[in-house]
């Protein structure tokens, strides 16, 4: 009867199991109670342990496909913040050279990999004209001294020149395969260098030309000298020439321990044409008079003078002059290499006066001296799809975005920058 009447009682109340223990342990009580409805957060957690982060993790994407969209200013974004007035945006490729009109600086000219060159106003940025013809990147553009012309040269040698006022071609030659170019200072004449070692001058536009013959090898780069008399042209030997543009000979050259042990990839002359700066990828800049033709000074990056002895296999870390320029108001001279490194030298004592440190080096432009005659150090810039201008007190500059490497005027394993 007794096990009957709690047989009934366990039928008519919830389940109920005590569990005793002795001496000083406590009774515990289990209860079961009635579920209720489902909890969304238990099937919420759930799920959580059924997933495995260390694959999801190893995983490029996911389903839900979820993009994390850059926070601007933070270092490791897509893009920083745009500090830019005025963007161009017509180019559908990576821009290789931009160019500002000498005479007023309200005018650009812009070339890149998608084989066009626009002229365009810095102020809205409005396309004045395309430049149109070429059939291959645009890597050299530049208005003439007078900024009544603008010429453009693509890597195949097609070299074309517009009328601005116009908007007229007016002459177009092709060439070997482009270095470099540059106009005249003081007239309409164009010069340019090519991989066949030829340096090239043409009056514009009934197209007169000189040729001047170097060594067998690309001429790389070159400058003409503030008198409008000489030029100065890097060659792929490591030698050096300064030309008579008059007589069509070679005044100065300089080679073997006078020149340098690679390419050339950059030159500049000071404002009075009485001192010349060499870059090169044997990382070293020559500073050379251009009156005797001699070194009178070298200027290497202290972080590779010397490197410890390296194993079989391995290789040094490459390193090179990429960017050179002077000072106009300052006995300063500026030097740009490739692993991020800004180098200010004093001319007077030929030693570093300042070393800057970039995380890459793209190109570096070096300004003349505002109005209210505060020199203008360089400055990086980047090279992309879009062009920019920066407002920079009373001068502009340009800019250059989004990043992708540029290597300066007449390089030729890499497009050149202006």
């Amino acid at each position: 009867m007794e096990s009957e009447s709690e047989s009934g009682a366990t039928a008519d109340t919830p389940p109920l199991e005590t569990l005793s223990f002795h001496g000083d342990e406590e009774i515990i009580e289990v209860v079961e109670l009635d579920p209720g409805p489902p909890d969304p957060a238990d099937d919420l957690a759930q799920e959580m342990e059924d997933v495995d982060f260390e694959e999801e993790e190893e995983e490029e994407g996911n389903e839900e496909g979820w993009v994390l969209e850059p926070q601007e200013g933070v270092v490791g974004s897509m893009e920083g913040p745009d500090d830019s007035e005025v963007t161009f945006a017509l180019h559908s490729a990576s821009v290789f050279c931009v160019s500002l009109d000498p005479k007023t600086n309200t005018l650009a000219v812009t070339g890149g990999e998608d084989d066009k060159a626009f002229v365009w106003r810095l102020s809205d940025g409005e396309l004045l004209f395309e430049c149109a013809g070429h059939k291959d990147s645009v890597t050299c553009a530049g208005f003439s001294h007078d900024s009544t012309l603008v010429a453009t040269g693509d890597m195949s040698g097609l070299l074309k020149v517009w009328q601005v006022d116009t908007k007229e071609e007016v002459w177009s030659f092709e060439a070997g395969d482009l270095e470099w170019m540059e106009w005249h200072s003081r007239a309409p004449v164009l010069l340019a260098g090519t991989a066949d070692g030829n340096t090239w001058m043409w009056k514009v536009p009934n197209g007169d030309c000189k040729t001047f013959q170097g060594p067998n090898c690309p001429a790389t780069c070159g400058r003409v000298l503030p008198d409008g008399k000489r030029a100065v042209v890097g060659y792929e030997d490591g030698t050096i020439r300064v030309w008579d543009l008059k007589q069509g000979n070679s005044i100065h050259v300089l080679k073997g321990t006078e020149g340098h042990q690679g390419p050339l990839t950059c030159v500049a002359t000071n404002q009075d044409g009485s001192l010349i700066l060499t870059g090169s990828v044997d990382c070293q800049a020559k500073l050379v008079s251009a009156t005797t033709g001699k070194v009178v000074g070298v200027f290497r990056p202290e972080t590779v003078a010397s490197q410890p002895n390296l194993g079989e296999g391995e290789e040094s870390e490459s390193n090179s002059v990429e960017s050179l320029g002077f000072c106009s108001v300052m006995p300063l001279a500026a030097v740009g290499y490739l692993d991020g490194t800004l180098a200010i030298y004093d001319l007077s004592t030929q030693t570093l006066r300042h070393q800057c440190q970039h995380q890459s080096w793209e190109q570096m432009p070096v300004g003349s001296p505002a109005p209210d005659r505060t020199p203008l150090l360089p400055y990086p810039a980047a090279v992309g799809h879009r062009a920019a201008a920066v407002g920079g007190g009373h001068r502009r500059g340009l800019h250059l975005q989004p990043g992708r490497h540029c290597a300066p005027l007449g390089r030729s394993d890499r497009p050149p920058a202006y």
